[in-house]
């Protein structure tokens, strides 16, 4: 019996709600992060911890399996990643203790190490080949709404639903395992496969391009930190320091960050990255800013404003960054260099995240919201000069070329 294959619109759409899952799998224990702290008298750096778990696990597995898919093809690869999303999702949402969260956050971890390379790879090779921009759009927009989702379902779950520790996780599974089965139906389709067998190798950076991986990791470096304070603290910041008590009215913050990230790639899809990558740092500072601020004067309007810009500057810091790199990578590394950007992305996010709990646990909440703002106000301006850097480089070699 011959398999139903999805065509190339179909695809684009799955791999596109793929890379969403990365990130609804990622921020669907935010707002449960207070509750645990409250039910099993947890610290702050605890909680943080939980969240850093994930990090954690998902640069292992780049570091080891960061190529696989340009092997074995996307599709087996995100089958394989959704699998053990979907088994972590299933962890927390039956978890007796602590312990199971954990482990539920390492799966989680391995299942978007597996699929984040892949799917954003797939959102390339899927896309429309008129349309140049809309691969990065996809995907940024695509992280926007699956943090949305995160937020507005688990907000109003945690809120108004029974089971608030559990209901959560368990309507993400069930959309998970929904995905793997539409995603058995994508064609396995790689661009071009790489040459030789598989084995396990840290995720190289092709010839050439070594300039624009640094100034594009560095912009979604900025771009995930920036997420990072927004899931592992941005719940406890509404519920402590703006005083919201209220689950849906904290996700609605988050939401709000998740709503800007999608809308903010509109005005951006027709830019150069280098314009977008600016807009992205300048509003990430101003925002960062305006959020220390609202801590100090406990200002939920302030901090909703602060969200919003601090989710315009993290989607275009990562669109302008995702953009700039897939613009330059040889099909056959794609995934491969993909992999890598996203293996140092997730590690700073990682040490972010621990940094800042350990932070708010021994010298209160607000100072670590002041050392992140500090933290997101430095990437910023550091990507803003790599990718200076870069295009003085790029000119000079263009004039070298030209006899200029």
């Amino acid at each position: 019996m011959t398999r139903r294959v999805l065509g190339r619109r179909a695809s684009f759409l799955t791999a596109t709600a793929i890379v969403a899952h990365t990130i609804w799998t990622s921020a669907a224990p935010a707002l449960t992060y207070p509750l645990y702290a409250q039910h099993w008298h947890l610290t702050t750096f605890t909680t943080t911890a939980i969240f850093a778990v994930y990090p954690v696990f998902v640069v292992l597995v780049l570091v080891l399996l960061g190529n696989l898919s340009d092997h074995i093809g996307r599709r087996e690869t995100m089958l394989i990643g959704l699998g053990f999303s979907a088994l972590g999702s299933l962890l927390f949402a039956v978890a007796p203790d602590v312990d199971w969260i954990f482990f539920g956050r390492a799966f989680m971890g391995v299942g978007v190490g597996l699929s984040a390379g892949p799917s954003a790879a797939a959102v390339v090779e899927f896309s429309s080949p008129k349309g140049a921009g809309q691969a990065s759009s996809a995907t940024a927009a695509a992280q926007g709404l699956g943090m949305m989702a995160a937020a507005l379902i688990g907000g109003a779950l945690i809120q108004y639903a029974p089971f608030p520790l559990r209901l959560n996780f368990a309507v993400l599974t069930i959309v998970l395992i929904a995905l793997i089965g539409v995603t058995w139906f994508m064609p396995n389709h790689t661009a071009s496969r790489a040459a030789g067998h598989w084995r396990p190798r840290v995720p190289s950076i092709p010839n050439g391009v070594f300039a624009v991986f640094v100034a594009s990791t560095a912009a979604v470096t900025g771009s995930y930190v920036l997420g990072a304070m927004t899931l592992s603290l941005g719940a406890q910041v509404a519920h402590d320091v703006v005083a919201s008590s209220n689950a849906l009215v904290n996700g609605g913050t988050i939401a709000l960050f998740a709503m800007a990230s999608a809308l903010a790639t509109l005005p951006a899809r027709k830019l150069i990255p280098s314009k977008v990558i600016l807009a992205g740092g300048l509003t990430a500072i101003g925002s960062s800013a305006l959020l220390a601020f609202a801590a100090v004067q406990h200002s939920l309007s302030l901090y909703m404003v602060a969200q919003a810009g601090a989710g315009a500057a993290y989607s275009w810091l990562l669109l302008g960054g995702l953009s700039l790199i897939t613009a330059h990578l040889p099909v056959t590394h794609r995934a491969a260099t993909l992999s890598a950007l996203f293996l140092v992305a997730y590690l700073a996010q990682a040490l972010v995240a621990l940094s800042l709990g350990k932070v708010a646990t021994y010298s209160g909440l607000t100072s670590a919201v002041d050392i992140g703002v500090v933290t997101i106000a430095v990437l910023a301006l550091v990507t803003l000069l790599l990718d200076l850097v870069r295009q003085r480089a790029t000119v000079r070699q263009s004039r070298r070329v030209h006899g200029v």
